[in-house]
């Protein structure tokens, strides 16, 4: 490493641990009104480390080894037990996410869920599955700017990548009020606008009969529902599928192991970081912490933070309007505020997840940078036309950059150096049905 670097990649370590401080909408602002706080970035490094103190986390060997109760949680390098129990392999920098009391983490409940996650019975019409929207190689999204449904209807929406979707306290793009990844999985399965697995009242006892009929399922559900004398149930599915998806974590990058002491970096992917981290490029305000983004929870959060932004992709005929049903928080809220409201994405794996943003509108890394650098968007013509740099809504921290080509390669670089190859090849995620 060059010299006149390693101070700087010194601080960019210390810098990075902590979550964004930029501020937070009141609780007032969220449908049914959760308590969302500013945080300062000691509160959070703060509560981690007391976690540590007491117990909750066990530090040894560079990680966090965890033995999962009913309020466990997920990490990178899970491993079955001896005596049977779900244990995590958590480095040292994640804390232990929050899981439901009543959903723990089992062995038998993972293997199920992947099972599940992977067939495509489970949809209405048998065509599609979960993992057809969210594919291992493309750390758990699809590669399309918007998702397709079992019967071919368009979503209005990109599909979002599932790593590390267990320490997000929202889930989706612009829904303050779906929280769990249980209460989520109830719209992919169950949605009518748009269809997206197409399970219906007319098609439920049909698709359960599917997995009741098939030899490999009913032994699956004794095991992981020990305590239920009927147990091929959608609530069931619905937690097994949501455990699974909890089992999925990424903490294997070049950028884990820079972190971790036990790798290096070029000379252009520290300039980057430094860029990144910066108070130049200042994509560290929206982008930080273990999962490189804004919205973080675990098990022993105090304080919640579920901010949502306004990047002036779009500015309708210059009202601030986005395109209708894509409008962010407000399709919800119908609050003026709220328009073009988006959650920040995890940038682990985003060299993977093109194309960008909520509607998959910007098809490379490189296009996205330009757009930041500019401060939004400028559609010229068509039924999008408008300025989004002047949109009067626009978070203020999006304002134009002064980066030059060099720079945003830079930012790139260091982008692709959060890029887990193992995550993409592991076999304990991948597809049963094909091993």
């Amino acid at each position: 490493m060059s010299g006149h670097l390693q101070p700087a990649a010194d601080q960019l370590r210390r810098r990075c641990r902590w979550p964004a401080d930029q501020r937070r909408r009141g609780a007032e602002d969220l449908p049914g009104g959760r308590q969302v706080s500013v945080a300062t970035r000691p509160v959070w490094f703060g509560a981690w480390l007391a976690a540590a103190a007491l117990g909750l986390a066990g530090c040894g060997g560079g990680g966090v080894s965890v033995t999962d109760t009913a309020s466990g949680g997920a990490g990178s390098g899970s491993t079955a037990g001896g005596d049977g129990q779900w244990r995590w392999e958590l480095p040292a920098d994640f804390p232990v996410p929050a899981v439901p009391a009543d959903n723990p983490m089992s062995t038998a409940k993972v293997e199920l869920g992947r099972y599940l996650f992977y067939d495509v019975r489970l949809s209405g019409n048998g065509t599609q599955a979960c993992a057809s929207c969210h594919q291992q190689d493309k750390a758990f999204t699809d590669g399309l700017a918007t998702a397709i449904g079992s019967t071919g209807a368009a979503h209005p929406r990109a599909a979002q990548p599932l790593v590390n979707v267990a320490y997000h306290p929202t889930l989706t793009w612009a829904n303050p009020s779906l929280v769990t990844l249980e209460k989520q999985m109830e719209v992919p399965l169950f949605g009518e606008s748009p269809v997206e697995m197409g399970v219906n009242d007319g098609n439920k006892d049909a698709v359960l009969g599917r997995l009741a009929g098939d030899p490999l399922y009913p032994p699956l559900f004794a095991a992981a529902f020990a305590q239920d004398t009927a147990p091929i149930r959608w609530d069931n599915v619905i937690k097994a599928i949501a455990t699974f998806q909890r089992s999925i974590v990424s903490a294997g990058s070049r950028y884990d192991a820079f972190e971790a002491g036990k790798g290096t970096l070029s000379a252009q992917e520290l300039r980057g970081m430094q860029l990144f981290f910066g108070e130049k490029a200042e994509c560290f305000h929206c982008h930080s912490g273990p999962n490189f983004n804004d919205q973080f929870v675990h098990s022993t959060t105090r304080v919640l933070e579920t901010p949502f932004h306004n990047t002036g992709l779009y500015n309708l005929g210059g009202t601030g309007a986005y395109p209708e049903p894509n409008r962010g928080v407000f399709e919800l809220t119908g609050k003026p505020q709220d328009m073009g409201m988006f959650r920040a994405q995890s940038l682990r794996n985003v060299e993977l997840t093109a194309p960008y943003m909520h509607d998959g509108s910007i098809p490379t890394l490189e296009a996205v940078l330009d757009f930041y650098a500019a401060g939004g968007r400028d559609i010229t013509s068509g039924p999008y036309a408008g300025d989004g740099r002047a949109n009067p809504l626009k978070d203020n921290l999006v304002s134009r950059i002064d980066l030059n080509e060099q720079e945003k390669a830079d930012i790139v670089a260091f982008l692709k150096t959060l890029t887990d190859h193992d995550l993409i090849t592991n076999p304990k995620y991948a597809n049963p049905f094909a091993q």
